[in-house]
Parts: C-alpha cells; sequence; structure tokens
C-alpha cells in the first residue's frame, strides 16, 4: 500500500515519470517489459488509488490470516503481471493503448479471498441484502467480460479479468481442497475463465 501511496503520487506530480512507467501497448511490443509492472503501481488520480487501496486492505487479511504474508505478496505480483500480460494480449493490435492501476493485482487478491471464502458476504450497490461472495465474483466477471467484449468506459477490463482469474488460480494451487467444499461456488468462480476461453478460440477463427 505504502509502494502505491509513493509512485502514485510521483506520477501525480511528474508527467515524464507517469508516461515513462505506465501500461504502453506499443512500447512494451518494442521490449520495454517493467511496465508490465511499474504501470500497477501508477493511478490516474487520488479516487483511483484510494478506491485500489480500500479494496486491497478489506481483502488481503483473509489470505493473511488464512495462507500467510508470504503468499498475499506471491499472488499480489502474479495477479499483477498476468493481469497485465492479459491486457497486452487482448490489446496487441492497439499500439496506443495505455493504462494505469492495481486493479489487476487488487482483483486477483480479491478473487483469491472469495475462493478461500466463498461464503462471506459482499454488499452491491442498489441490491439491499449483502449476497454470497461468489456470487458476487461470477457476475463482477460477466460484467468484466462484457465490458471487453463492448470497450464500455475508461476502465481496464483486460486487467481485472486476467488479474482476477490468476488470483484464483494461485489460491487453488495453495488450497485445491476448497474446490470440493463448496464445489457450487468454485463452479460460479471458474466458469468465466472457460467461458472467455471460448470467445477467444471463436475470435480466432473470425
Amino acid at each position: 500500500m505504502a509502494l502505491n501511496g509513493l509512485v502514485s503520487f510521483k506520477g501525480f506530480n511528474d508527467t515524464s515519470f507517469f508516461d515513462r512507467y505506465k501500461f504502453q501497448i506499443k512500447s512494451i511490443q518494442q521490449g520495454d517489459y517493467i511496465r508490465l509492472f511499474t504501470a500497477g503501481f501508477l493511478h490516474v488520480d487520488v479516487n483511483h488509488l484510494i478506491f485500489n487501496l480500500f479494496t486491497f486492505y478489506f481483502f488481503s487479511d483473509v489470505i493473511v490470516q488464512l495462507l500467510g504474508p508470504v503468499a498475499l505478496v506471491i499472488i499480489y505480483v502474479v495477479s499483477l503481471f498476468f493481469g497485465s500480460y492479459f491486457g497486452l494480449f487482448i490489446h496487441k493490435n492497439e499500439p496506443y493503448y495505455s493504462a494505469v492501476g492495481a486493479s489487476g493485482a487488487v482483483t486477483g487478491v480479491l478473487y483469491a479471498a472469495i475462493y478461500l471464502m466463498p461464503e462471506m458476504r459482499l454488499g452491491i450497490l442498489f441490491i439491499p441484502i449483502p449476497l454470497p461472495a461468489y456470487v458476487v465474483g461470477l457476475g463482477y466477471m460477466i460484467y468484466t467480460i462484457y465490458g471487453m467484449k463492448k470497450r464500455t468506459g475508461n476502465i481496464g477490463h483486460s486487467a481485472h479479468f486476467g488479474g482476477a482469474i490468476s488470483g484464483l488460480l494461485m489460491a487453488i494451487v495453495y488450497v485445491p481442497s476448497q474446490l470440493t467444499v463448496n464445489p457450487i461456488a468454485a463452479i460460479c468462480l471458474l466458469a468465466p475463465l472457460v467461458f472467455m476461453g471460448v470467445l477467444l478460440y471463436k475470435d480466432s477463427f473470425e
């Protein structure tokens, strides 16, 4: 959280620093791979930073309590990388596509926490009754896939999807037994991965 804050505020006050380390397709394709990581510590503004850190703060403790702090760091870093890498894959033909934010890493932490504690209740705007976390997770992934296909909003949907799936798969590696403890939750969380695979396979032939 401190590293995100320090790097982000440096970017807020230094445009050249921000541009040098943000996620940008063309630069990464030319070999500037450090952007796959550094972009995850930059943010557009204070609200963007606070929202990501707020989400991380509330869900990271689930991983620390059940898997330990080292696992949290590993899940965070892996989700950050694969969130960026999936964004690179999805937008590979858009050389000037750019993005910043810890959303990929944070979404990975969120989905790892949901996998580990699928029955915890989460509230959603406009829905007065908190829902099981795995239901919220499924709904958000459906929205994310829709956002990728329709290019809705100024949101890095691809990074969110890549990060979420990475965090989920890492949690499965750590605690595979959870798949049988709550199979319905596991199916709900893994279904978007299968669906995305089908979409990518279909798109490859169009």
